[in-house]
């Protein structure tokens, strides 16, 4: 398939995705994505914002420095100083590329940049320019991009272009656009700008709920690369959907003759990586990668599939790798079998964390009777990739007592080398756990979601705990898993504290208590 016949992935789960409230990757779980978008194909691999904090520099250092087939983009404003720190952690990818934008919307730039529109177009010259004599790639976004004026956007691209941008990106930033204005006005900016040599790009967001339509209506324009996010996460209501716009384009060859190149085989156990390690659920009647994608309830669907899939369905399910038969592991099972269902669910595991899973995969055979694929997937995700560089709290030891309406809680926490021990009283087992907790630490940090569910089926299923917590502006998630639902509850609240330690500390946010030394 030749360039020219491609549309190029430009993936942004790692950094506009990772916007999405509430979510918090570290370094490890990001550079486990970016493997997996790698293994997929993906064009281009936005690992995040280099500027925005310490964390950010280097996980896309990280990334950088694994991935070897796939485009790896660090984020920066026109500003001298991000365009630094993108370089530098960019400088030793195979494929590096600086994506630098500025707003040209006459709001983002009256009120945001508060910029004339020639300040505008000198940020655009000096900053491309800079990015440009760093890297030969480089891609240039117009933030805001339909809400602009048509005649100042196409200025602003021919100068990013004269300046050496190699990508121009036009973003529907907020989601204002519908599909047919949408599709002129990219037809109409590629034409006033009358630039050859360049990827024209589009960024759509889901506010309307119309960003794989806007990305489809760009490519009839021109646009030969979407810029998107697994699962559609991102800020506000999300990005472009990956698994949508992907297979939109495989399924309606007869209206578009461009197709991805993707190893679309592998957007079911991406999708569900990235679900578990964000803490997003996909909903069941997401396209193509929902639990209801392909089930079919209604008597006259279910006779009609029998007779012919394609009555009902217009993909077929092996093609985005959803599930059909379960590898089921027990005790039994070797290293090689496990291995091998690792790396089946999507995780690329070194042979000292594979060795360190074995273990724990063993000692759960000893408490369960049957170990399915999604018992391996959370016992990874929640204990593997959640790895020490990120738990500062350790849980050592807890105890409960339950009467009618009633809890108490003994924990003990490891902090620094140092065990600190504490007990409450609550409602129940869970909130006095999380009272103790609250005492050791000495800080209260707000519960503003709490939920429980089994992750397989049977009464010894492992049940997995997901919280969000609120303090000081701070917002977090936090997961926990176990067969004991108690256990995995206050797995979780560790976790989300953990993660507000982390964050306190990229916000230059102060937290204080009695332990926060």
């Amino acid at each position: 398939m030749n360039v020219q016949e491609q549309i190029r992935i430009f993936d942004t789960t790692l950094r506009d995705g990772e916007q999405a409230a509430g979510i918090n990757l570290n370094k490890d779980e990001k550079l486990q994505i970016a493997l997996q978008l790698e293994k997929m194909r993906v064009h281009v691999i936005e690992a995040g914002f280099p500027a925005a904090s310490s964390g950010d520099f280097e996980a896309v250092k990280c990334i950088a420095n694994q991935v070897s087939t796939s485009i790896v983009a660090g984020l920066a404003r026109t500003k001298r100083e991000d365009i630094g720190e993108a370089y530098e952690a960019l400088k030793n990818a195979a494929r590096p590329m600086i994506h630098t934008f500025i707003a040209t919307s006459p709001i983002h730039m009256e009120y945001k940049l508060r910029m004339t529109p020639e300040e505008v177009l000198n940020e655009v010259r000096q900053g491309v320019s800079y990015a440009r004599s760093l890297m030969e790639r480089v891609e240039f976004s117009a933030e805001d991009a339909s809400r602009s004026e048509p005649a100042f956007l196409a200025e602003v691209f021919r100068t990013a272009a004269e300046c050496g941008a190699t990508t121009l990106n036009i973003p529907d930033t907020v989601g204002y656009a519908e599909p047919g204005e949408f599709e002129t006005f990219v037809k109409n900016v590629i034409a006033a700008t009358g630039i050859q040599n360049v990827i024209w790009s589009v960024h759509c967001h889901n506010d309307l709920g119309l960003a794989v339509a806007n990305s489809l209506a760009a490519i009839k324009a021109g646009a030969r690369q979407v810029e998107c996010t697994i699962n559609g996460l991102g800020e506000r209501a999300g990005n472009t959907s990956l698994e949508e716009i992907v297979m939109a384009l495989r399924t309606r060859k007869d209206r578009f003759r461009y197709e991805t190149g993707l190893d679309t085989k592998r957007l079911w156990a991406v999708s569900s990586l990235v679900s578990r390690m964000t803490g997003f659920a996909v909903p069941p009647n997401k396209a193509v990668v929902g639990a209801n994608a392909f089930a079919h309830e209604a008597g006259i669907h279910q006779h009609g599939v029998l007779c012919n899939k394609a009555t009902y369905e217009i993909m077929n399910p092996e093609d985005v790798g959803a599930p059909g038969s379960r590898l089921v592991l027990g005790k039994h099972s070797g290293k090689h079998a496990f291995k091998k269902q690792v790396e089946d669910l999507g995780f690329s595991l070194s042979e000292d964390r594979l060795t360190e899973a074995m273990a724990l995969f063993k000692h759960l055979c000893d408490r369960k009777e049957i170990i399915t694929s999604e018992d391996i997937e959370a016992m990874i995700t929640n204990e593997i990739l959640a790895g020490p560089a990120t738990k500062r709290i350790v849980l050592k030891n807890f105890h409960v007592h339950v009467g009618k309406g009633w809890g108490s809680a003994a924990i003990s926490l490891e902090d620094g080398g140092q065990e600190f021990s504490d007990a409450a009283t609550g409602n129940g087992p869970v909130d006095a756990a999380y009272s103790a907790i609250q005492r050791i630490i000495g800080f209260r940090p707000k519960l503003e979601h709490y939920s429980i569910r089994s992750v397989t089926e049977a009464s010894d299923a492992i049940g997995e705990a997901r919280i969000t917590l609120q303090f000081e502006g701070l917002v977090v998630n936090g997961r926990g898993a176990s067969t004991d639902v108690i256990d995995a509850s206050i797995k979780a609240y560790i976790d989300g504290i953990n993660h507000l330690f982390q964050k306190a500390v990229t916000k230059g946010v102060s937290i204080y208590g009695k332990n926060a030394g």
